[in-house]
């Protein structure tokens, strides 16, 4: 796969949840809780988002690429959308952005792109089952099921595109104008959560509540990007020692890359996690507010 350090043990993150997931709906599916196979359905969807993120798919140029580094002044892959590539030149040429700001400037594009590809695969999987759908014959119980499955992939599709549309004028309103020195976040994901939340149902409290434990979710997420630079740095410095032939100082390199590694995976995997517990509390939210 060619993938980096960082890359791998992000890789390793992802699966970790994708089996947990696994296995509670195997529990589920025991106890006959999904019937209607919605969830086993959504599995397949995650699956598929993680082959392709990570160029297992079999398709060619299919990673995203979700670096936080600007290699020698360059990207090291493309946005593939022609107003995100405009907004990103301007930002890049405005001279309003220090080379700090610009890295993180990068990861809001990329996230955004990467938003973006997980919509597309929704869309794909919501335009086929209608497709099945519309070539049923005869109606029965266990379509008007399927039916209502529908209703709920329209509304995550209706999510993930509001959060395409915020988080695209915001990429415009940044690129344009420079960062905001007062903003309350500063992670693209924090800065996407708490934009859907303050459309959602909470009450002020409730609302209030959600930011303090925004805060504490972006220090475990700098804390990840700590340790994944730590551990490209360590990869780096490994491989020149592997040249080297000194055993006793790739020893100390090996040990000390075998550390950061299993931090690196152990911290992805909590702010994946959390990710999903807050993410699934906003789509509530959001779920009650069309009801």
């Amino acid at each position: 796969l060619h993938l980096s350090a960082v890359k791998l043990a992000e890789l390793h993150s992802d699966l970790k949840i994708q089996e947990k997931d696994e296995l509670s709906w195997k529990k589920l599916k025991a106890e006959g809780l999904d019937e209607d196979g919605e969830k086993e359905a959504k599995l397949r969807r995650n699956l598929n988002v993680i082959m392709t993120k990570y160029g297992m798919n079999g398709k060619k140029d299919s990673q995203l690429v979700d670096t936080n580094y600007i290699k020698d002044g360059t990207e090291s892959d493309t946005l593939d959308d022609p107003r995100l590539e405009k907004l990103w030149s301007k930002a890049k040429t405005s001279g309003k952005f220090s080379d700090e700001e610009l890295d993180k400037l990068w990861r809001e594009f990329k996230h955004h792109k990467e938003k973006i590809h997980e919509y597309n695969i929704l869309l794909e999987t919501v335009s086929r089952t209608e497709d099945i759908h519309k070539n049923v014959i005869n109606p029965s119980e266990e379509n008007l099921v399927k039916e209502e499955i529908l209703h709920s992939k329209h509304r995550e599709l209706k999510e993930k595109l509001r959060s395409i549309n915020q988080g695209f004028e915001r990429l415009r309103k940044v690129s344009h104008q420079g960062y905001d020195t007062t903003s309350e976040f500063e992670e693209p994901r924090v800065i996407d959560l708490w934009d859907m939340a303050k459309s959602a149902n909470f009450t002020e409290k409730e609302l209030e509540s959600f930011r303090e434990e925004l805060k504490h979710f972006e220090a475990k997420i700098e804390k990840h990007h700590h340790y994944q630079k730590q551990l490209e740095i360590s990869h780096q410095k490994l491989k020149h020692v592997e040249g080297t032939g000194d055993k006793e100082h790739l020893n100390r390199n090996k040990e000390k890359y075998a550390m950061l590694e299993e931090k690196t995976k152990e911290l992805g995997y909590k702010v994946k996690k959390h990710l999903q517990d807050l993410s699934s509390r906003i789509s509530q939210g959001l779920q009650h507010n069309e009801l």
